[in-house]
C-alpha cells in the first residue's frame, strides 16, 4: 500500500480543499478530477464559499476598528459578471478603471452610486457615462483630466476625489509600485496645490477628498503608514488655507497573498489594526474630522479562492539540464510568471494524487510557441505521466483578466463551486468565437 503523506501545499488552495478517498483534491465539495472531465481543461475553479469568507473578513476586521469604512473591491484583478454579483451581495462598492468595468458593472445592476472610478487616462466618453449614471466618486487622476471633466459635468454637480501620488516606496514588483514619483499614477506633489485650487473653485465639482494608492503586493505596513502621514499633514494645510475639511480617504489596496508556502504575509486584521490606529492618532493630532475611509482589495479576495486546472500532455527530460512537463495552458490563460519573473512565482500538486510523494524537480511549460511560456519554473512534483491532472494554486487574481487568444488558443471556462456543487459562470470559447468579430 502506497504511504499517503500530507502536502503542505494545501495551505495555498482555497479554504475548502481537502482530498477525498480515491486521493483526489476537492474543492467546495467538487471533486476536482471530475470538474476537469466535465467541463474540461485548462478550468478555472473558485470557491465561493472562500470568496464570500475573505470578503467578510475585510468589512469585519477593518469595520470593527472604524466603522467609518467601505470596501471597495478592484475587479480589474478577476472581472465576470457572477462575480460583481457576489461583491454587491455581500455589500462591497466597486473600484473600476474603465468604461468596460463600468459597462459590466451596469448590466449586472450594480448600484452606480457604489462605484469609484481611477484611472490615469480616462477619456471624454468614459467621463461622460460616469457623470451620466452619477456614480459615487470620479477619482480625478491629473490636471488635463480635471479640465476636461469640469468642462463635461456643466450644470451636473460631480463628487470627486483628487488622487495624490505620495512618493512613497511600496518595495514590491516594479510594474506593481503605483505611488513612487516616478509613476504614470496620481497628481504629483508639484501639482497637489494646483489641483485642489482649482478643484474648489469649480461650482460643478463636489471635492469629498483625497484618494492614493501605492501598490500591490505588499507585505509591510510601513508604506502605508508613510502614505497615510503624508496625505492627512497635507489635508490639515489644506484646512488651514482653504477651510476645505476632508470627508473621505481612500487609501488604495494591495495587501500582499500568498503564492508559496514559505512566503506569508502579516493578516489583513494587522495591516487594519496598524492602519486604522495611524489614521486616529493623526487626525487627533493634526485637529482632523476623522474621515470616511475606503479601502480597495482585489488580490487579496481573490488571488487563493481561485485555482486552475490543467492536463499534462508531453514531458521532455534533457538529461543533466531540466525536464520540461507541458500542459494544455500556458501565458494564454496565466501570464503572470512570464511578465513578472520569480516574483510571480506560483505552486501546483497533482490533483489526481495529491498525497503521492514529490520525487521530480519539474519546470511546468505551457504549449504556446514562445520559449518564456512557462507557468512555474522548477518545482518538485511526483512522476508525472500525459493525462495527470495538474492543479496552480494562487490562479484567482489577474490571471483570468488578462488572458488572451495568442495562437489563437481558445480562453477557458470558468466555474465557481459550493457544497458539492459546480456553477458555470464562464462557458469555454469557442473556434466560432475566434472569427465572429472578424470582416471579410
Amino acid at each position: 500500500m502506497t504511504e499517503k503523506l500530507e502536502n503542505p501545499r494545501l495551505i495555498l488552495f482555497p479554504q475548502t480543499a481537502e482530498v477525498n478517498a480515491k486521493d483526489h483534491l476537492v474543492i467546495g465539495g467538487c471533486d476536482t478530477v471530475a470538474l476537469a472531465e466535465e467541463f474540461g481543461t485548462p478550468l478555472y475553479v473558485f470557491d465561493e464559499v472562500d470568496l464570500r469568507a475573505r470578503c467578510r473578513e475585510y468589512k469585519t476586521e477593518f469595520g470593527k476598528r472604524y466603522p467609518k469604512t467601505t470596501i471597495s473591491y478592484s475587479p480589474k484583478a478577476f472581472t465576470t459578471s457572477a462575480m460583481l454579483k457576489l461583491v454587491e451581495e455581500e455589500g462591497l462598492d466597486l473600484d473600476i478603471v474603465t468604461g468596460g468595468e463600468l459597462g459590466i458593472a451596469r448590466a449586472v445592476g450594480f448600484p452606480m452610486e457604489r462605484v469609484h472610478f481611477p484611472d490615469n487616462n480616462k477619456s471624454a466618453e468614459e467621463l461622460k457615462l460616469a457623470v451620466k449614471y452619477n456614480i459615487g466618486h470620479i477619482v480625478v487622476d491629473n490636471l488635463p483630466e480635471l479640465d476636461m471633466l469640469i468642462k463635461i459635468a456643466g450644470r451636473k454637480k460631480v463628487r470627486i476625489l483628487l488622487r495624490l501620488n505620495p512618493g512613497v516606496d511600496p518595495h514590491t514588483h516594479k510594474y506593481n509600485s503605483t505611488g513612487i514619483v516616478d509613476s504614470k499614477f496620481g497628481l504629483t506633489r508639484t501639482t497637489w496645490d494646483e489641483a485642489v485650487a482649482t478643484a474648489l473653485a469649480a461650482s460643478n465639482l463636489d471635492v469629498d477628498g483625497f484618494h492614493f494608492h501605492i501598490g500591490s503586493g505588499l507585505f509591510e505596513v510601513e508604506p502605508y503608514l508613510s502614505a497615510i502621514d503624508a496625505v492627512l499633514e497635507y489635508a490639515a494645510e489644506m484646512k488651514k488655507k482653504h477651510g476645505f475639511e476632508m470627508r473621505t480617504l481612500s487609501i488604495g489596496g494591495g495587501i500582499g497573498v500568498q503564492y508559496t508556502v514559505d512566503t506569508a504575509p502579516p493578516p489583513v486584521a494587522y495591516f487594519a489594526e496598524a492602519i486604522i490606529n495611524n489614521i486616529k492618532d493623526q487626525c487627533r493630532r493634526l485637529k482632523l474630522t476623522p474621515p470616511k475611509l475606503i479601502v480597495e482589495p482585489g488580490r487579496k479576495i481573490v488571488a487563493k479562492a481561485g485555482m486552475a486546472l490543467y492536463t499534462v500532455g508531453v514531458i521532455k527530460e534533457i538529461p543533466g539540464i531540466r525536464t520540461y512537463v507541458s500542459v494544455d495552458g500556458g501565458m494564454s490563460d496565466n501570464i503572470r510568471q512570464p511578465m513578472y519573473g520569480d516574483w510571480a512565482r506560483q505552486e501546483a500538486i497533482i490533483a489526481d494524487r495529491v498525497s503521492a510523494r514529490n520525487t521530480d524537480k519539474v519546470t511546468i511549460s505551457g504549449k504556446l510557441c514562445e520559449s518564456g511560456d512557462i507557468l512555474i519554473k522548477e518545482i518538485m512534483l511526483p512522476a508525472l505521466k500525459a493525462g495527470d491532472i495538474l492543479a496552480m494554486a494562487g490562479s484567482g487574481a489577474y490571471a483570468v483578466p488578462m488572458q488572451s487568444n495568442y495562437n489563437s488558443m481558445l480562453r477557458p471556462a470558468i466555474v465557481f463551486v459550493k457544497d458539492g456543487k459546480a456553477r458555470l459562470i464562464r462557458r469555454r470559447e469557442t473556434l466560432d468565437d475566434l472569427t465572429r468579430r472578424d470582416v471579410i
